[in-house]
């Protein structure tokens, strides 16, 4: 995920349970987190999305849960009870944070205050279902598209 500067930050869950920071210029800046289940600790860090509000999102895929960081890498706060978090996209426009939850093969709508706002999907192989739905991307207009692992495919979601 990129900052406004060029920056971005590295999921490195597989691993290591960390987010990494670096320049533009492939620098590194800083790193935080290790294996646990606390409170700035990840079970399997997955991915990793940097909002315009400043915070930095994280999908602790294991722990089930996001968690939430200023840029600097300090713990703000943790969300659980919206299933396993496998891919994020924020959502400028709507305020929004968008969820794969590959366990439960459905999309989740999460507002910047941690609860859910909207679900999307369910298991299966036709239009609007998913197979472990994996990451996924939102484009300038607002459309959403689910990367699907067992589906072999890509679905796109018009904006509203």
């Amino acid at each position: 995920s990129f900052l406004p500067n060029g920056d971005f930050y590295v999921s490195d869950g597989y691993g290591n349970s960390r987010v990494i920071q670096y320049t533009r210029n492939g620098e590194y800046v800083r790193r935080w987190g290790r294996k646990g289940t606390g409170d700035g600790e990840f079970d399997l860090v997955h991915d990793v999305v940097a909002g315009p509000d400043g915070r930095v999102y994280v999908a602790d895929r294991t722990n089930e849960r996001i968690q939430v960081f200023d840029r600097q890498g300090k713990f703000l706060a943790a969300w659980s009870g919206l299933g396993a978090p496998w891919g994020l996209a924020f959502a400028e426009k709507e305020k929004a944070l968008y969820m794969c939850d590959g366990k439960n093969n459905r999309v989740v709508k999460v507002g910047l205050d941690g609860k859910v706002l909207g679900t999307l999907g369910s298991f299966g192989k036709g239009p609007g279902r998913f197979d472990f739905a994996h990451h996924m991307a939102i484009d300038s207009e607002g459309a959403l598209y689910v990367v699907e692992i067992k589906n072999w495919r890509v679905q796109k979601f018009a904006a509203r």
